[in-house]
């Protein structure tokens, strides 16, 4: 392996170095290496701090380039090299570079570290525990605030969340018509739609654990602002309770199977013409009304003959900023006053 990475060095020097950051990772797996000296040769290869943060395992692990193992945990930067343990799990591993990019032999070095790093933890630790929505009572426990902080962060840490790391951040989900879920995020991240359950769902904001249960009150309000996404149920389906800003007061305003406001039975009765709806979704949600005709593939004509319908039977103006905000307001409380 030396001669073949000498050999290579000669042609392309980042082949070479690849070759020897492979040859190293795998001496050091032959002689069952510890997770720190794992770490420290991703830093010493790569010449910056290198960090491995598994959090369902608890495991946190810094070492600066010259060796040395330093405990300064701030959140990793977005513009770092990193790689997951886990094959479309979240990163796990870092290298602190940031503004060049990630070069070949940083990414061998993420890769092969990363590869020992996992080996080595199933071998002492185990495999990690199941993710924070497969265990309904331990989610229960962390989204109720009558619940002792005590029990809250054991159930926390039975779910393989660490209480300690300052950048761990949770969502609650609220489901339509399923279990609430617990998700990790890091630094207030959103979650991807792949871990997101399927239908109509009130996402709550990234928050600390002990806050949880306030996040899973914003998830079931911002389940009220969903809807199906469909022709009869225009609108989205995955509602995040921190994007509501001053709208979320509307839910307090018209509580839910209540008597409809009088803009609401308005619409529901333009509702009766086959696509008016989905015009009038179609009109609120876009900038302008030829986006509008796009949105629901219909000429610019077609559109202003529907506008005109939908004014006739509303009974007010849609081509105007108030009418438009008026028209916006009454899609929303639409969704509220569902029972």
């Amino acid at each position: 392996m030396k001669e073949l990475a000498g050999r290579l060095t000669a042609v392309d020097p980042d082949a070479g170095a690849a070759v020897r950051v492979i040859s190293y990772f795998d001496r050091l797996a032959e002689a069952r290496a510890g997770l720190e000296a794992l770490v420290r040769g991703a830093a010493v290869l790569a010449g910056c701090p290198a960090r491995l943060a598994d959090t369902a395992r608890a495991v946190r692990v810094r070492v600066e380039p010259d060796g040395t193992r330093k405990e300064s945990w701030t959140p990793p930067d977005p513009d770092w090299p990193c790689a997951p343990l886990e094959p479309g799990g979240p990163p796990a591993l870092w290298l602190e570079r940031s503004g060049t990019g990630p070069s070949v032999v940083d990414a061998v070095i993420l890769e092969r570290a990363a590869g020992a790093v996992r080996l080595v933890l199933d071998r002492i630790r185990g495999r990690a525990p199941a993710a924070p929505a497969d265990d309904p009572a331990l989610v229960e426990a962390l989204l109720d605030g009558t619940v002792a902080e005590r029990t809250r962060l054991h159930a926390a840490r039975r779910l393989g969340v660490d209480p300690a790391d300052p950048a761990v951040r949770l969502r609650a989900l609220a489901p339509l018509g399923g279990r609430p879920r617990v998700l990790t995020c890091r630094a207030g991240g959103r979650p991807a739609d792949a871990e997101l359950p399927a239908g109509r769902v009130g996402v709550g904001p990234a928050v600390p654990i002990l806050d949880l249960p306030g996040s899973w009150h914003a998830a079931r309000t911002a389940l009220r602002f969903t809807a199906e996404g469909t022709a009869r149920d225009p609108g989205p389906r995955v509602v995040y309770a921190d994007e509501l800003g001053g709208i979320v007061l509307l839910a307090d305003l018209v509580p839910s199977g209540a008597e409809p406001p009088p803009d609401v039975r308005a619409v529901e009765a333009a509702a009766a013409v086959p696509g008016l709806l989905a015009t009038l979704h179609a009109v609120a949600a876009t900038p302008s009304q030829r986006a509008a005709a796009a949105e629901i593939n219909v000429h610019h004509s077609t559109l202003q003959d529907r506008l005109n319908q939908a004014e006739h039977l509303l009974g007010w103006p849609l081509r105007t900023p108030q009418g438009r905000l008026r028209l916006q307001l009454a899609l929303i409380m639409r969704h509220l006053a569902r029972p």
